[in-house]
């Protein structure tokens, strides 16, 4: 049986395995700068300075800096736009604006009043951060002179046999069965022979004229952490602490893709417009923690460092799709296939497992006036992996990662100055590709700033960052992998309202 078993809900079947991408594994790897209004502002250089409930995220030995106790949430605004270039020079755009809560914690401070004792302070808090929204639309045009779509199913069709592909209802099929399924019952490909024992597949699509095609993808869902921190200090001059987190996400990805081929007609059925839909759902938690030390050189120099270690991930995916085509002949008529099973495939949970990160953080507070700080991380995306690994599509998946992605630098610089009550704020941020190539998912630059006023007890921080990258997206991972270049603009506006106990 290829199926573990069939559930009592209809319309829904439990599938072993699905084909998960190097992609997949890179968008649960990556975080984002969120957190506080303040920190945001600074654009997450907090390694060293610490007293900022999203710097626990950076380095946990950051909340023993605080003196007093402190609560606080943030609100934020994103508005993201892609730009997408196909095949041409003409552009296409699609953007996308939504409203969340981004960070919501607080930080207890307990103080030993003996002066003899050198560990005076043990600082104990939690926070919650949005440290990835993925709500982004995307939109494709353009004209494909040589590929079309059919050339993905041929690929996955070819050395299945075709009795296979007909005598095994699609509930029990595997992945790569259901793609082929739908190639064939959609006539988007022939077999070379209508033998059940025949493997070898050709596009059914005419060539000569190219295809105009479209995709069109909206993905919505978050990633978020959940950090419990314990931390304390020894005579106000070395911090250590600790966090464990627990990480949540889910991910929706609608995508839709269209293609039509004004080829002159045959005598035979061909196809002139296809549209293939794509709905998935992944969703899951995981676990990690971090360590982290901060130390005062002398009263206005800091150094830290941070180890978070690999993120584990327990996974479930989600999966429906379907398929629309049209068929003309010279002379006859025309027909429609509708390929929809009205199934949606519930797979197997599996292990995700992104690779820890270590920051070295250095930071100069300027008395009462402000601060700068610079923070340098490092994170092997090569390290990434599915579980089990003992899975062969796994391990497919595992060595093209092993051989595509690399490791890559993360500059943060940050800046703060006070007037009386008021702070200005600024920050830049640098990210390498997690690519070896560079342009699967290019680097990663990001401006930031922000103000903020201390009322006494209540704080109020705003700040706005404009983060952009590039990224060469195909639009499918296998047979048809010709790709769109997209320009990602991010701007993010967050408020952030703190009360000290």
């Amino acid at each position: 049986m290829k199926k573990i078993f069939l559930l009592l809900i209809t319309g829904l079947t439990v599938s072993v395995s699905y084909s998960q991408e190097v992609s997949d594994a890179v968008r649960f790897a990556q975080d984002n700068i969120t957190g506080t209004a303040r920190f945001r502002a600074m654009s997450g250089a907090f390694g060293a300075v610490g007293g900022d409930l999203s710097a626990i995220t950076v380095n946990p030995a950051g909340s023993a800096i605080f003196n007093n106790n402190q609560v606080g949430v943030t609100l934020s605004n994103q508005n993201i736009v892609n730009d997408s270039k196909y095949f041409s020079n003409n552009q296409t755009q699609d953007k996308d604006n939504s409203f969340i809560l981004n960070q919501a914690g607080g930080i207890f401070v307990f103080k030993d009043g003996n002066p003899n004792n050198g560990w005076n302070k043990i600082a104990i808090g939690a926070s919650y951060e949005n440290t990835n929204n993925f709500n982004s639309n995307t939109f494709t045009s353009g004209k494909n002179l040589n590929n079309s779509i059919a050339n993905y199913f041929v690929d996955y069709a070819n050395g299945i046999p075709l009795g296979d592909i007909k005598g095994i209802s699609y509930r029990d099929q595997f992945f790569d069965e259901q793609q082929a399924y739908f190639g064939y019952y959609g006539k988007v490909i022939i077999p070379n022979t209508e033998n059940n024992n025949n493997t070898q597949y050709k596009s059914n699509v005419p060539s000569g004229s190219g295809y105009i095609q479209e995709n069109e993808i909206y993905t919505r869902g978050y990633n978020s952490k959940l950090s419990f921190n314990i931390a304390t200090s020894y005579k106000d001059r070395i911090y250590l602490g600790a966090n464990l987190n627990v990480h949540i996400t889910d991910f929706r990805r609608s995508s839709s893709f269209f293609e039509y081929n004004n080829s002159p007609l045959t005598p035979t059925e061909t196809i002139s417009e296809i549209r293939f839909n794509n709905e998935l759902y992944t969703y899951g938690n995981g676990f990690s923690f971090q360590l982290g030390a901060i130390a005062k050189v002398t009263d206005a120099f800091r150094l830290g460092i941070a180890y978070e270690s690999n993120t584990w991930y327990e996974l479930y995916d989600e999966l429906s799709q379907s398929l629309y085509t049209t068929t003309e002949t010279t002379g006859g008529p025309i027909n429609y296939y509708d390929v929809n099973p009205n199934v949606i495939n519930v797979y197997d949970s599996y292990t995700l497992q992104t690779p820890g990160k270590v920051t070295f953080s250095a930071a100069y507070v300027f008395g009462k006036s402000g601060l700068l700080s610079i923070d340098y991380a490092i994170k092997d995306y090569s390290n990434t992996k599915y579980k089990p690994t003992s899975d062969e599509a796994f391990r497919r998946t595992n060595s093209a990662m092993n051989s595509q992605l690399t490791s890559n630098g993360e500059l943060r610089v940050g800046a703060e100055y006070k007037i009386k009550q008021l702070s200005l704020r600024g920050g830049y941020r640098f990210e390498g590709s997690p690519y070896k190539d560079g342009t699967t998912i290019g680097d990663t630059n990001s401006f930031s700033a922000g103000l903020g006023y201390n009322f006494g007890g209540t704080k109020l921080d705003l700040a706005y960052s404009y983060l952009e990258r590039k990224s060469s997206q195909p639009l499918f991972s296998r047979g048809f992998t010709d790709a769109a270049n997209i320009t990602s603009k991010l701007n993010n506006v967050s408020l952030t309202l703190l009360f000290e106990l």
